[in-house]
């Protein structure tokens, strides 16, 4: 048995759950995805902002699986689209749509839209839920640029080869891991969440 306490990352997106594990490596804890446990839930992202639904995520999967659960929700938002897909982001062009499918879509909307008007911004918000369900600690940020006319890079998840940093002349999808993890909604998300997490590891709250 592990002696380090254990963190739950509560996403079944590899990609995601690989770059929520590296954010909270340096803590030391002992490491798990929701692939490690058969029992997790599909939780019903019926939520009306980010907030909402990253706290349903953590807090029903941490009663459901009796640990601490970090668990986000995030998304794209588009200013000339209204602030569209938002918290549909995952499932802007259905409900079991690919990422290939979503930026499809997305592209297919901003179709009239000239360079100039096609800002946008991802939005992460994080919640820590303990093993009662409750929330412990949450934060959100956000990373600004805008969309191109196609995909540039292959790395990265959803929509990042069409999200362009606009002073790097890059899109995430071409940007390193390492480049990401420094500029990203989710890294920024949880790096304000790490001092409290290391109030809770001190204090003993965290067993």
């Amino acid at each position: 048995m592990s002696l380090h306490p254990l963190l739950v990352v509560g996403t079944a997106n590899r990609k995601k759950g690989l770059e929520l594990t590296e954010l909270v490596a340096p803590l030391g804890l002992e490491l798990r995805t929701l692939a490690d446990y058969p029992a997790a839930i599909a939780v019903d992202e019926n939520g009306d902002t980010f907030a909402a639904n990253a706290a349903l995520k953590a807090g029903q999967q941490a009663m459901r699986l009796g640990r601490w659960v970090l668990a986000d929700d995030s998304g794209l938002a588009v200013d000339a689209l209204g602030g569209r897909p938002g918290v549909f982001s995952a499932r802007y062009a259905g409900m079991a749509a690919t990422d290939e499918e979503n930026n499809r879509r997305l592209l297919a909307d901003l179709a009239d839209v000239p360079l100039a008007r096609r800002t946008a911004h991802y939005v992460c918000h994080a919640t820590l839920a303990d093993p009662t369900g409750a929330v412990r600690a949450e934060a959100e940020d956000y990373c600004h640029g805008r969309i191109l006319f196609a995909d540039e890079g292959s790395g990265g998840f959803g929509y990042d080869p069409l999200f362009e940093i606009v002073e790097y002349h890059r899109t995430f999808g071409q940007l390193s891991p390492a480049v990401k993890a420094c500029l990203s909604h989710r890294a920024r998300a949880v790096r304000k969440l790490l001092p409290i997490f290391r109030h809770l590891l001190a204090t003993g709250q965290w067993v």
